[in-house]
């Protein structure tokens, strides 16, 4: 019976390395490094930030896409949303062969209608939402899951807060897939918030204190409706 999980790549690592190093290694890089993250060529001179490049998680993911194309050449590729929101690596992956689906800019919502299951769907590094990947999962696609293990981390919080009653208080964009992906692990019993910067925290923060300049419970509701768990009641 074929396999069509995959979580932990697909055993072609050693295969794809030249490929990879070609694409994404510098040797730039490597000399500003060895110098101890300084250069001087001529009169301009370059300080490369420590952490440079990609973390291990998007690292990860942009290795199991191109195991993947190894993997499945005669197959159609499918990536929901972006491995990471940069144009170089997005470039190469069309090039590799992978079609990538973007939601919908209404409703943020993808369109899985055209797959089946001859099709392999790469999930990227910050995951899909638990209703997308039902929806892969009954449709029969091989799964490339590249989700990073620290957005696991954050999922199992946010699955234990909803068990145990309490609310998730989710830091970002309510609208990015990961986002929604981190919300959507509260399921349909769980409660959550999403704030996107100081200033909403501080809303939130000034009306569970009660505070004079609180916004009210109505006031509240509206500011928050897209960003709070169905039928949120502060």
């Amino acid at each position: 019976m074929e396999q069509t999980y995959f979580r932990r790549g697909l055993g072609l690592k050693k295969e794809i390395e030249p490929v990879l190093a070609a694409e994404y290694h510098s040797t730039l890089v490597e000399e500003i490094r060895a110098r101890g993250y300084t250069a001087t060529f001529a009169d301009v001179s370059l300080r490369l930030a420590e952490d440079f490049g990609f973390c291990y998680g998007v690292d990860r993911a942009v290795d199991y896409a191109y195991q993947t194309t190894f993997k499945f050449p005669d197959r159609r590729i499918f990536l929901v949303g972006e491995i990471i929101h940069n144009p170089h690596v997005n470039t190469r992956l069309r090039d590799a062969g992978v079609t990538f689906l973007y939601p919908d800019e209404t409703t943020g919502e993808f369109d899985f209608s055209a797959l089946s299951n001859d099709d392999v769907v790469i999930m990227p590094a910050f995951g899909v939402t638990q209703v997308d990947f039902g929806r892969l999962r009954d449709i029969g696609c091989i799964l490339i899951d590249t989700t990073c293990g620290s957005v696991l981390n954050v999922w199992k919080r946010v699955e234990s807060y909803a068990r145990d009653g309490f609310t998730a208080l989710i830091h970002g964009k309510y609208f990015h897939e990961e986002t929604r992906a981190t919300a959507s692990q509260a399921g349909t019993e769980g409660r959550y918030m999403i704030v996107r910067d100081m200033d909403e925290a501080r809303h939130v923060m000034r009306y569970i204190e009660g505070a004079p300049d609180a916004m009210s419970r109505v006031a509240f509701q509206q500011h928050f409706a897209q960003k709070s768990s169905q039928g949120f009641d502060p």
